[in-house]
């Protein structure tokens, strides 16, 4: 698949790499290291999804318990794969033990991460794995494809014998996770790609501004839609935004994915029928301990290890396991 980032969010070579040095020098400061402590590399997408804020929460909980240094940086946007490339030459630089990444670009960033496990840093995928996955040593990640499949199965029981007319809205050229979960809503309602319920597609750059936009796209092209696909909470409130503009909010049903403590609110508050709720703090914990075990013992981790997901609603289907808004607000982003 192409990676073809959106025109609006490219940024030329030299502001890109002067950016991402700063995002690197900045979660890096004295934390460089001496030659008996434990540095951990975290690289996400960005600073400002709530998802990467959470994960970055989970390490920094988990770095302090284990007693070593957590270095970290971030894209300034989704796509922005120069800001990693530099992090993690930062990374290889200051002489971390391991890199925990949530790659942009998944293709582009391979030949870092080669270049770090070269130089034998242990280097695990979080949430997101690169094309191809055994660029790196291990995966913690939610089922991506398992959490589109819950919601498409949601969606497709709730609707009935009633006609759908679908927009989906998908995240960026190219990001494997916005595939998996939009193949696995499609395998979950039973239609593919193509299908002629599928009234409208757009991308979103996976934030509240581009689901608003991308559904208000959708309802010019497509004004009876009655249920959206979106790829993330964010997304999910930008598209009710819309909704509620053009005075539809009442007659959409918009299923999504995180299961943050904002997007069960929304679950509870009736804006969101149902989310599939993962769990990237946990991801960024198990990350850290398999590099603290690697820097201790020398034996890195490896493959894939599901962290975990459920969906949460309060509008429960038959033969759809889901658990209720108390479950998802005791355990948002846990």
């Amino acid at each position: 698949m192409k990676h073809d980032i959106p025109a609006a969010d490219r940024r030329t070579g030299a502001i890109v790499a002067i950016a991402a040095l700063s995002l690197v020098a900045a979660g890096c400061g004295k934390d460089s290291g001496t030659d008996d402590e434990i540095t951990v590399g975290l690289i996400t997408k960005t600073d400002t999804n709530p998802f990467f804020v959470k994960m970055k929460e989970g390490a920094q909980k988990e770095a302090r318990a284990k007693g070593v240094k957590l270095m970290t940086a971030a894209g300034q946007f989704v796509g922005d794969n120069p800001s990693q490339v530099a992090a993690v030459e930062n990374m290889i630089a200051t002489g971390v033990k391991g890199i925990l990444i949530t790659p942009s670009d998944t293709r582009a960033i391979v030949p870092s991460l080669r270049k770090a496990r070269a130089k034998g840093i242990e280097v695990i995928a979080l949430d997101t794995p690169p094309d191809p996955q055994s660029a790196v040593d291990a995966l913690f990640a939610t089922n991506n494809l398992n959490a589109g499949i819950l919601i498409g199965k949601y969606a497709k029981t709730s609707f009935g014998s009633r006609s759908a007319k679908i927009a989906m809205l998908d995240s960026t050229r190219g990001s494997t996770v916005g595939t998996l979960r939009h193949n696995g809503f499609l395998q979950g309602f039973g239609i593919k790609q193509g299908d002629p319920r599928i009234a409208c597609r757009q991308n979103t750059l996976s934030d509240a501004a581009g689901g608003r936009m991308a559904m208000q796209n959708c309802l010019r092209k497509s004004p009876g839609i009655n249920l959206v696909y979106t790829v993330n909470e964010p997304v999910a409130l930008g598209a009710y935004t819309a909704l509620k503009a053009a005075g539809k909010e009442k007659n959409v049903v918009i299923v999504s994915i995180d299961g943050g403590c904002t997007g069960v609110k929304a679950v509870q508050a009736g804006q969101i029928a149902a989310t599939s709720q993962q769990y990237p703090r946990k991801m960024a914990a198990k990350g850290v301990d398999a590099i603290v075990d690697f820097a201790k013992g020398g034996k890195k981790a490896g493959g894939y290890t599901d962290t975990g997901v459920n969906l949460i609603t309060n509008k429960p289907q038959p033969g759809v396991d889901s658990k209720d808004v108390r479950f998802g607000l005791a355990h948002c982003w846990g």
